[in-house]
């Protein structure tokens, strides 16, 4: 049976979470927390503060203002309890070059203090999970930018940590082991009630498994929630593709306009797009257009995606402020 997160279980919490550096402030009042088995998107820029956030939550870095706790620990204070519960991935992957891929394994499981045969056998696992079995025994230094990645991945699991910290986990990834990478990331916290913050510029794959999202940008949280609740701040309605298997012309726009709870109609290649109140207005269009003798081949809602959610954000954060209104006083 898949693990079922509480509300009230967190994982991690920061509140008014603050870093700067000689180059500029990098993280500024952040204030944000996750649930036990949920998996939170990181998004923003280059420069963000993603990575400063990610090193202050795993006691690498000490804040210069604000708290947080992680598994319901002071990573200031608990650091290295903190680093025995959690796992991190850093888009360097950071192994050995003198090592083969096991020999890296088994030295992070000394670190950690896991039993020697304990290791041996989660290690095998894991780089069996991530097609790196045949590869076990050689040398990292000859290995491609996937296979370390293959690698990392897999020492950042060995110990069964609480929470993780992925930073990029697929880049470099053949589209094989990115769907089978993003599977496995999924049910770590669908079924075992893992916590993973995921950092990536992949934005379909971060909608893929992402629970919330949470936007930075120059260190300050820009939004936070998840995709259908931002959206809903973002737009007025629910967009929808009618499917009429041909153009909608202006008498079947017309019909679909009385409809109450249409916003907008506009013609398609093969029907119409249509901005709605809410999906159940559409079974409403259908009928009326069935009644009118017009064949319908599908109604389908575009709920938006993280993704949009992500760009319009963006969008908006970059648009010149509006000008200011005629005869207003300077």
């Amino acid at each position: 049976m898949a693990w079922q997160p509480s509300a009230g279980e967190l994982a991690i919490e920061t509140r008014g979470l603050t870093r700067t550096f000689p180059s500029g402030r990098a993280v500024d009042d952040l204030t944000f927390d996750v649930r036990r088995g949920e998996v939170l998107a990181l998004l923003g820029p280059n420069g963000a503060g993603k990575t400063t956030t990610i090193r202050m939550l795993n006691g690498v870095l000490a804040p210069d203002a604000g708290t947080a706790r992680v598994a319901g620990l002071d990573p200031v204070a608990a650091g290295d309890e903190v680093r025995r519960r959690t796992g991190v991935l850093t888009e360097n992957a950071g192994l050995d070059e003198r090592l083969t891929a096991r020999e890296n394994l088994a030295f992070a499981a000394r670190i950690r203090g896991l039993p020697t045969g304990v290791a041996a056998e989660r290690a095998g696992v894991l780089l069996e999970r991530f097609g790196m079995a045949a590869d076990a025994d050689r040398q990292v230094t000859g290995f491609s930018t996937g296979q370390r990645k293959r690698v990392a991945l897999a020492r950042a699991l060995l110990h069964d940590p609480e929470v993780l910290f992925l930073d990029e986990p697929t880049s470099g990834l053949d589209p094989a082991a990115t769907r089978d990478v993003v599977a496995h990331i999924g049910a770590l916290a669908s079924e075992h009630g893992r916590t993973v913050i995921l950092c990536t510029h992949f934005l379909g794959e971060a909608g893929k498994l992402a629970d919330r999202m949470a936007v930075l940008h120059h260190g300050r949280l820009e939004a936070f929630g998840t995709p259908e609740d931002l959206a809903a701040d973002l737009w007025s309605g629910l967009a929808a593709d009618l499917d009429l298997g041909t153009t909608a012309g202006p008498d079947v726009r017309a019909r679909i306009e009385r409809v109450a709870g249409v916003h907008e109609v506009h013609p398609t290649v093969d029907g119409a797009a249509l901005l709605v109140r809410d999906r159940e207005v559409l079974p409403e269009v259908v009928a009326a257009l069935v009644q009118a003798g017009v064949r319908v081949y599908a109604s389908t809602p575009r709920p938006p995606t993280l993704e949009d959610v992500y760009f319009e954000l963006e969008a908006r954060r970059a648009a010149p402020p509006p000008a200011p209104h005629e005869g207003a006083a300077a």
